[in-house]
């Protein structure tokens, strides 16, 4: 017996109301629905179906059943299609989100490249520094620095970044090296509004997280500016790590007060949950994960 065979021939009866109609959708014959059904049945050992002159009811294992098999052809369908799909050249519109530092420095390379090698895919990217609904804003792909609330969304971790303090030897020479976090109330601070849009920064100490007021001798809504006053040594700055690094290799800033920083923040790439993915969706996905993950983010 073809289980599978069976199991769309049981379904289709019940969808359709009987079994001449299952016998005309699935283009066979009665007998032949009919001894798919009874063989089943005995596969089983148990009644699927009450059948009387007028109509067909299904019994409390049938009930059961059909949950199930409609599972089993739904994932088996959605493993052909998946099959079929990578076989097939990505197509149409990709729309990808990100916050705009992250989104400028390491998604729209990205994005790029993958247009270079897949010429039927045109992009939409959105950099914003805000949360964007995927579903409501009709995105399919975003990259997220934040822990995951909505659970249908589906999220790949790809890394973490973390939340640091950092200064230029300019401004170290001539304030002094901060030893604890509550040294920071005799520093000048540069605040990012978007990063810390409140006067104090947040540490950890021990087992519990603690804040400690600052004095802002600049306030910034963008990060570029931040991070060049921070080394242009006017004073301390608390920034995501990727945002720093570029300024640490050189050797324009250095991170502060490590032994204090909060829990890393997670990278991941986040799309809708749904059974299938389009091809352009699917590849997209799995390059981007692939390649962040390659990413030293701190």
């Amino acid at each position: 017996m073809d289980k599978l065979a069976a199991m769309r021939t049981f379904v289709r009866i019940v969808e359709d109301g009987s079994l001449t109609a299952a016998a005309e959708s699935l283009d066979t014959s009665l007998p032949t629905v009919v001894r798919s059904l009874a063989a089943l049945e005995r596969h089983l050992g148990v009644s699927l179906l009450k059948r009387t002159t007028r109509r067909i009811n299904l019994t409390d294992e049938g009930v059961q059943y059909l949950e199930r098999c409609r599972d089993i052809l739904a994932a088996t369908q959605e493993a052909e299609d998946i099959l079929v799909a990578r076989r097939t050249e990505p197509v149409g519109k990709l729309s990808v989100t990100a916050s705009v530092a992250f989104g400028r420095h390491y998604i729209a390379p990205i994005v790029h490249d993958f247009l270079r090698r897949h010429p039927k895919v045109s992009a939409d990217m959105l950099f914003v520094d805000r949360v964007v609904n995927l579903i409501e804003e009709g995105m399919d792909v975003a990259v997220r620095i934040a822990h995951l609330r909505d659970s249908s969304l589906v999220a790949i971790p790809v890394g973490r970044v973390r939340r640091v303090l950092c200064a230029s030897d300019r401004y170290l020479r001539r304030h002094g090296v901060p030893k604890v976090p509550a040294d920071l109330r005799e520093h000048n601070c540069v605040r990012h509004v978007g990063l810390n849009p409140r006067s104090e920064w947040r540490f950890r100490v021990g087992n519990r997280q603690t804040s400690v007021p600052t004095s802002s001798v600049v306030t910034c809504n963008e990060i570029d500016s931040a991070l060049e006053a921070c080394a242009n040594g006017l004073g301390v700055g608390m920034f995501l790590s990727y945002m720093v690094a570029p300024y640490r290799k050189d050797g324009r800033l250095k991170y502060l007060l490590e032994s204090y920083e909060t829990e890393p923040i997670p990278v991941q790439v986040i799309y809708p949950q749904t059974r299938m993915l389009s091809n352009k969706v699917r590849t997209f996905v799995d390059e981007c994960v692939d390649k962040l993950r390659l990413v030293a983010f701190d």
